[in-house]
């Protein structure tokens, strides 16, 4: 199967740049020059993955991530030349599952990528040998790793991939604290940066959806060690 990717960018030079690649590793791709055509494309069509610029006419990236976010959990690549941690963070919080600086090496964009459908399709966290469980449930909240979804309830959580990915690690390690280190390497598979403050992120807008159905914290963070989960 074929994954569709939507490129968002109104510097038409680099949205080819970008398809030229990506269709080299035999994505298909479809080019949308602002935010506004990016929506009606989504409406007409699904997409397995979004690579989306910020600062473009008539609606900037940030809005078009809040819409898509709405209702949808497609894995979203954020590109800027915004490189300030406060830009990355709040390309984040809007709900990216990543952010790359422009200008970035092509390389890196189809690797960042292949992560993220990776971690979104055929998603497969390291557990320890004889932890390997498809589905978990935890009070009121239910995980099921085969349909990469979880609900509190019975009532469906809208999860990133990412946060997904997060949830489960630490769900299905119960009572075990995470460094945010660890959380990198186990669900971006990927080096972690020191003063890398992506998890951190990630972990805060997961901890607002659960407490928001639950009613109290569940992700405890233990303060200079990492994060975890309380049975």
């Amino acid at each position: 199967m074929n994954r569709r990717i939507l490129i968002v960018d109104d510097e038409r030079e680099i949205a080819e740049l970008i398809e030229i690649y990506l269709k080299n590793e035999g994505y298909e791709t479809e080019i949308a020059g602002d935010g506004e055509q990016a929506l009606e494309l989504f409406e007409q069509k699904p997409f397995d993955l979004v690579v989306l610029d910020i600062m473009m006419p008539r609606m900037d990236g940030l809005e078009v991530c809040r819409r898509l976010r709405r209702d949808q959990s497609v894995p979203i690549l954020m590109v800027s030349a915004k490189a300030e941690d406060m830009d990355k963070i709040m390309g984040l919080m809007t709900g990216a599952d990543d952010y790359m600086i422009k200008p970035f090496n092509p390389l890196e964009l189809l690797a960042r990528v292949r992560s993220l459908i990776r971690r979104s399709y055929q998603f497969s966290p390291p557990l320890n040998a004889g932890s390997k469980r498809e589905e978990l449930t935890l009070g009121a909240l239910a995980i099921d790793k085969a349909s990469h979804t979880a609900s509190v309830n019975g009532k469906p959580l809208n999860l990133t991939s990412t946060e997904f990915g997060i949830l489960y690690l630490l769900a299905s390690h119960s009572g075990r604290v995470f460094s945010a280190e660890e959380i990198f390497q186990h669900v971006w598979k990927e080096k972690y940066f020191e003063s890398n403050n992506t998890v951190m992120v990630h972990i805060s807008k997961l901890r607002d959806k659960l407490e928001q159905e639950l009613g109290d914290k569940m992700i405890i963070t233990v303060w200079g060690v990492g994060y975890k989960i309380e049975a």
